[in-house]
């Protein structure tokens, strides 16, 4: 997905909010409150993770589901967690390979008590049943038509990162959902500035053409929201 550069008079870009639902609402009111003497259109930009972690990943979706604000454009794109979500929802039978990977609380998050049902020896097709109606369908679909890549004249948003020196076009999407090393190292050797999430720390980082957004909010309680006004680059 491309824009121009000057289709936006301010983005608003966050990631990984990890179920941390008052979290969310708390930076859309801020931005809201930034954007009060901005003229022209506006966008809200979340870089992936919509859940796992926090304790609310059924009200983030359902909050992403619903329009923006008055004013403003938002886009969703799709993280790892995300992705995984979905593979779960339509093949169930990867379900302790999930719970691994921290689907607990989004469960619980539907009211679905999984250490009990595991605890009652259920088997995968009763535990099928279960997500199939307690997970509604319009959170799922909404995760399958995320698209994985923003590109915006010289700026590209993503949730990971890109793998160095490879053009955008030949990116693939497990790359750009789940990278590290070596782009965390090397930036993308390509002449964007990559703003991403994934990669948790206390505070945003700044690496060579990148700039890393996800600080823990789950751990943290900090939600951030970096700003791109014209060719200003800030945090909210």
């Amino acid at each position: 997905m491309t824009f121009a550069e000057g289709d936006f008079a301010a983005v608003y870009a966050m990631s990984d909010v990890h179920g941390c639902y008052s979290e969310l609402v708390e930076a859309h009111r801020r931005i809201e409150a930034d954007a009060e003497r901005i003229p022209g259109p506006k966008l809200i930009l979340l870089l992936g993770d919509y859940i796992d972690r926090g304790p609310d990943s059924s009200a983030v979706l359902e909050f992403l589901s619903k329009p923006p604000p008055p004013g403003f454009q938002r886009l969703a794109l799709c993280g790892n967690h995300d992705a995984e979500l979905v593979k779960l929802y339509r093949k169930p039978t990867r379900l302790l390979e999930w719970l691994g990977f921290a689907g607990t609380e989004t469960l619980n998050s539907y009211g679905i008590d999984i250490e009990h049902l595991l605890q009652s020896a259920a088997g995968n097709e009763m535990i099928a049943r279960v997500i199939h109606n307690m997970i509604p369908e319009r959170h799922i679909q909404f995760l399958e038509s995320l698209p994985i890549m923003l590109q915006m004249g010289r700026v590209v948003f993503v949730h990971a990162g890109i793998r160095p020196g490879i053009d955008l076009k030949r990116q693939k999407d497990s790359d750009l959902m789940w990278i590290r090393q070596p782009f965390l190292n090397e930036g993308p050797q390509l002449p964007f500035l990559v703003i991403h999430g994934h990669t948790p720390a206390r505070i945003p980082t700044f690496g060579p053409q990148r700039i890393g957004i996800d600080t823990a909010v789950s751990a943290t309680g900090r939600l951030t929201v970096l700003t791109i006004k014209g060719t200003r680059v800030g945090l909210l």
